[in-house]
């Protein structure tokens, strides 16, 4: 069986190496640290000009269907007062056929 002081001695000696590994990982976990805030940063500045994208997009688009539902609007409004108007002469010209007919002879 082993001395006392040789046990003591192996203790140490696996303390050491024990400490040799606790400094390696702190030094991965730094490493690693800094790669997370780099990565972090990074998607930072990529959504943000995502986001302006997407907005400058959506600004576009509406302005565009604006410009459309007006358009819709317009021709519309014109369809319905044609129809009105074609629907008001003939009911004047049914309602006073005898008349344009003498006038037309």
């Amino acid at each position: 069986m082993a001395t006392q002081l040789e046990r003591i001695a192996v203790v140490e000696t696996k303390v050491d190496s024990m400490i040799v590994c606790i400094d390696e990982i702190k030094g991965n976990v730094r490493d690693m640290h800094d790669c997370l805030d780099n990565t972090r940063d990074i998607l930072k500045e990529q959504l943000d000009k995502m986001y302006e994208a997407s907005s400058a997009q959506h600004a576009e688009m509406s302005s565009k269907i604006s410009s459309l539902e007006k358009l819709r609007d317009k021709w519309s409004y014109i369809i319905v007062g044609a129809t009105g108007a074609i629907g008001l002469i003939s009911g004047l010209a049914s309602a006073h056929l005898d008349k344009i007919l003498t006038l037309l002879k």
